[in-house]
């Protein structure tokens, strides 16, 4: 196989690809829309003499870390044609764009597993997990906090990267795990006028807390459909996003996407798993979880720089005897030493504390998966008693890492 670049004259051929491989026949419309997402992204193709048999495409993503943002490749539409499956095509894809990352100081990349078998063994872990809750909404929304009672307003979508785009930005700072969202992502992924996968719910709506000329205290973005009053299934609210400043913000748009009229079901996926809701909701009957799922999976590709470029809780200084079959240079036992004011990530020959996978390293790296439980499980081994404990100390964040923004 021969791995290069695939230029804008082979784009088309690449999406035939990749509607190939995953079943998909989009309308001339959804086939334009992610014409102009691939043409955006850098594109890696595995060629069979002049065939086009793999691809990669990759957003130039931010991504924030503890402390910090981070560049970070955002892989997708991962495809490899039927005929050529089993031959190293993809290990061959995903080398080479972990060679550019390294090269050019992208220490990160992440992607949405399409099947959670395949991209451990490149070194990726999910480094957050989403919760699908579901909320029975034909009777109000019973709270054990008073709601923020400043005014709800409606908002133009065409509005919304000027008006909720600052205020998600000012969420990255808080949460690890998220992608910074220029306009045209927000238009082009998030505001579409229709729901790719549901064409039955309304346009995007966005309600935002706090009156016009003031500061924002939270929004969400939902859509709406209409209920079957043959079958008498209730209307459903689908709850896209929603950020608020504080407990009693977000109290404030739950208890108004559950009262819009002639609906009975709020669902919502992708949830923090600390979600403030699962706590102050009255009734917890009313509001269920549903689902549990892997969120961003993460991959370290330069381990020195991702442990160096975030920041940490607590001071640690740790030996870690580190593993990684994919990129040789990350392999090897290292000293950690890092505080809130100063990391460092340096050789050395003195004798590990812990061992592990530098699979193992993605799925903690955000502060979404405990080193103790991977240690349990038998992932990590732990050679200094409380080691690993110590390194979780270090590790942890106010709000554990969550994103819903799918790519």
């Amino acid at each position: 196989m021969d791995i290069r670049d695939v230029p804008e004259a082979h784009v088309d051929r690449a999406m035939e690809l990749v509607y190939l491989v995953f079943h998909d026949n989009p309308d001339e419309e959804k086939r334009k829309h992610h014409r102009e997402l691939v043409l955006a992204c850098e594109r890696v193709g595995a060629y069979d003499g002049d065939t086009l048999v793999g691809f990669v495409a990759a957003h130039r993503f931010t991504l924030s870390v503890p402390g910090g943002d981070l560049p970070c490749p955002g892989l997708t539409f991962v495809s490899v044609a039927p005929t050529h499956r089993r031959r190293g095509v993809l290990s061959a894809m995903i080398a080479e764009v972990f060679r550019r990352g390294a090269r050019q100081g992208r220490p990160l990349a992440a992607l949405w597993a399409s099947e959670d078998a395949i991209y451990g063994r490149f070194g990726f872990s999910p480094a957050m997990y989403g919760l699908s809750v579901e909320i029975d909404s034909r009777r109000p929304l019973g709270l054990r906090i008073a709601p923020d009672e400043r005014p709800l307003r409606l908002i133009d979508p065409a509005d919304a990267p000027a008006v909720a785009g600052p205020y998600l930005d000012a969420t990255r700072a808080v949460r690890a795990g998220r992608i910074a969202r220029d306009a045209e992502r927000w238009t082009g992924e998030w505001l579409t006028e229709e729901a790719e996968e549901d064409d039955e719910l309304s346009p995007p709506r966005i309600v935002a807390l706090g009156a016009e000329g003031d500061p924002l205290a939270g929004y969400a973005v939902y859509r709406t459909k209409a209920g079957n009053d043959d079958t008498g299934t209730p209307g459903v609210v689908r709850v896209d996003e929603l950020e608020a400043d504080d407990a009693a913000a977000a109290a404030a748009l739950w208890r108004y996407v559950t009262s819009i009229d002639l609906t009975g079901t709020v669902r919502a996926w992708g949830r923090p798993l600390d979600d403030p809701l699962l706590l102050f909701a009255a009734d917890r009957d009313q509001v269920r979880v549903t689902g549990l799922h892997p969120g961003l999976w993460v991959r370290l590709v330069d381990v020195r720089a991702a442990l160096t470029g975030r920041t940490w809780a607590t001071p640690v200084d740790l030996v870690l005897d580190v593993h990684d079959a994919q990129l040789p240079a990350n392999t090897g036992r290292f000293r950690l030493t890092a505080g809130p004011d100063s990391r460092t990530y340096e050789p050395t020959g003195d004798a590990p504390d812990l061992t592990l996978d530098v699979r193992e390293l993605a799925a903690c790296y955000l502060g979404g998966t405990e080193v103790r439980h991977l240690v349990r499980a038998g992932l990590v081994r732990e050679h200094t008693e409380g080691a690993a404990a110590r390194l979780d100390a270090a590790l942890r964040t106010d709000l554990l890492p969550n994103t819903g923004d799918e790519f």
